[in-house]
């Protein structure tokens, strides 16, 4: 029988690399061999924090949804054959990219161009949901947004906000690699501090008054409610970190409602047909309009996950982006 390696997560944070039979090709799916899996800030809140989980074990592969793989066969007309280069972007009820094969939906799978490193294509996958994201923003010509974290996606987003016309980008972020990393992308104001210095320092480079939009990227209950702090009245907050946890949290409704904010969650971007937001991503990168080296950081095999998600949770030896290979 043969075998592959796959993540296997057995307890709250506590995740291992398991041998377990490859799947079989079925038709109306699509078998991916997995070359690189990339470690989302969504995986560490479902792996760490338990967001999302019932009960252990999680299923194998679970929950990758960020991989680059080759095509090994496809049981249908779908315009793939074998060989071909693909993004695999499984949505969060199917994700299973931290696994050496995957059976995917064609939905899922999208072909991907020759000569542009790899690791930077894989990267398109989280670019693409910033991409997603940006399109129910209001017009930004000038505009000041504030962008809470400086992980690849509030680096993302530091990316299309300059496209989509911001006049003023104020990135907080307490790693100073990352926040270097804000400045390289062209960020206009850098905030090293965080919690209510973080608020005050907002509010004092916008005069009191506050940024017109806030993009949280971090994902915690904290930043959540320092985002609705930060936003001037009538300003718009949107929420791309996931949820740290599944039970109600405290929520600054005062402050919300006196401000008058609009308030959105950003997710989907995998179901939407065709996949637009993530070729556009792709086209971004092998134009060389964004240059994907400096996210790639760290890569580790399959078999040290659990060390890979250690680095990616505590951001040492500067991890900005941290890769599973096969």
């Amino acid at each position: 029988m043969k075998t592959m390696p796959a993540a296997l997560t057995t307890a709250l944070s506590e995740i291992r690399c398991d041998e377990i039979p490859t799947p079989v090709a079925e038709y109306g799916k699509i078998l991916v061999k997995t070359r690189l899996a990339s470690i989302c800030g969504s995986d560490l809140h479902i792996v760490n924090m338990g967001w999302n989980v019932y009960g252990y074990p999680l299923p194998h592969g679970f929950p990758g949804h960020e991989g680059i793989g080759e095509v090994v066969e496809s049981s249908g007309d779908y315009g793939f054959e074998p060989g071909d280069l693909v993004l695999t972007v499984p949505n969060i009820w199917s994700s299973k990219t931290f696994a050496g094969y995957q059976l995917l939906d064609p939905q899922f799978v999208m072909e991907l161009p020759d000569g542009v490193p790899h690791a930077h294509l894989l990267m398109a996958q989280q670019l693409g949901t910033v991409v997603f994201g940006c399109r129910r923003l209001p017009p930004l010509l000038g505009k000041t947004v504030a962008v809470i974290g400086q992980g690849s996606v509030g680096l993302f987003h530091d990316f299309m906000l300059r496209k989509l016309g911001a006049h003023r980008i104020i990135a907080v972020e307490p790693v100073p690699e990352r926040l270097q990393a804000g400045r390289n992308m062209g960020i206009d104001e850098a905030i090293d501090v965080t919690g209510q210095l973080a608020t005050d320092a907002v509010l004092d480079l916008t005069g009191g008054e506050g940024a017109d939009v806030v993009i949280e990227a971090v994902g915690s209950v904290d930043t959540l409610n320092q985002a609705i702090q930060m936003a001037c009245p009538l300003g718009r907050v949107v929420l791309f970190g996931l949820p740290s946890t599944m039970e109600k949290v405290p929520f600054d409704w005062d402050t919300f409602f006196r401000k008058r904010l609009e308030v959105h969650a950003v997710f989907g971007a995998q179901d939407e047909p065709g996949l637009p937001a993530f070729r556009l991503a792709v086209d971004f990168i092998t134009r060389g309009e964004i240059d994907m080296e400096p996210f790639v950081t760290h890569r580790l095999p399959i078999q040290d996950v659990q060390e890979a998600f250690h680095l990616a949770e505590s951001r040492a030896d500067g991890a900005l982006k941290v890769s599973l290979s096969f």
